[in-house]
């Protein structure tokens, strides 16, 4: 059975309607609700979502939307900062009710950049990086991995770039080094590589430390981000594998179709994703 946007609209505004219906005799209505069970993963949004917007600006509209969880990109927190200027980019952010989860895309073409990379992290204090290595970098980054005691997840970019298009040729480069080393799968770029998120989800999901989560409007390089529920991946899927895994890690929304005002369409997506969730019974 599919699920798609008509259907949700169809069902959350009939459970809107039963919620506002008046109790009709004395002993309808007393059983309480069952508690919702909370998710294993966290909901948050990717920096680049914002690499048009300043800082305060991306801040101000993390707050409207109540989100709280942030992946720091380097167009508002530089690899190069000193601890000072981490620590004010902190306070800023607390200042917003915002937190960093993590860092990146990171790209690493030498040992000085895999050495930055995980110096910042660390100054930061998230525990991931989201990075895209050369592949010739892999077996250093292990060694900074093991020293740093830090996860890397490696984000694939779909047809766009021959590093990492999909999931399958990250497995390919990381199934034989340490564990702290996996993936950032991004399930828009995924898509546009003609493949299946979900089944992605289910394959690797051990090795699974963040998703950048977007809609696609077609299954090939052509396509591009609309808003989550507008396009064509199945979320009430996607979100059933996640569960289904029990997936612990952090779904991150990466929305760029109208980058210089982005407040609707992250809005209108993490309204879907709560939306899907809510009306899922498991």
């Amino acid at each position: 059975m599919t699920f798609n946007r008509r259907d949700f609209i169809k069902v959350t505004g009939a459970g809107a309607m039963v919620a506002g219906m008046p109790v009709l005799a004395s002993g309808m209505g007393t059983t309480p609700p069952t508690p919702i069970k909370a998710d294993s993963f966290r909901l948050a949004i990717a920096g680049y979502t914002f690499a048009q917007l300043t800082l305060d600006q991306a801040l101000a509209d993390m707050k409207r939307c109540g989100m709280s969880l942030l992946g720091v990109k380097d167009m508002h927190l530089p690899l190069n900062s000193t601890q000072e200027a981490i620590n004010a980019f902190l306070a800023k952010a607390e200042s917003f009710g915002v937190k960093p989860y993590g860092v990146g895309v990171i790209y690493m073409k030498t040992e000085a950049a895999v050495d930055q990379a995980f110096a910042y992290a660390r100054m930061v204090g998230v525990p991931l990086i989201v990075g895209a290595p050369d592949v010739n970098m892999l077996p250093y980054v292990e060694k900074k991995v093991r020293e740093y005691d830090m996860r890397l997840g490696i984000h694939n970019h779909g047809p766009d770039q021959k590093l990492y298009p999909g999931p399958d040729d990250t497995w390919e480069a990381i199934k034989n080094l340490d564990k702290r080393i996996g993936f950032c799968i991004d399930i828009g770029h995924t898509t546009r590589l003609g493949l299946d998120p979900v089944a992605a989800v289910k394959k690797y999901h051990e090795r699974i430390f963040d998703l950048h989560v977007w809609d696609t409007d077609k299954p090939e390089k052509a396509g591009g981000c609309v808003e989550a529920g507008r396009g064509i991946i199945d979320f009430p899927k996607f979100f059933k594998a996640l569960r289904q895994v029990n997936y612990k890690g952090t779904v991150s929304l990466e929305y760029t179709k109208d980058m210089s005002d982005p407040l609707p369409g992250i809005a209108e997506s993490i309204g879907y994703f709560k939306g899907v969730l809510a009306g899922m019974k498991s």
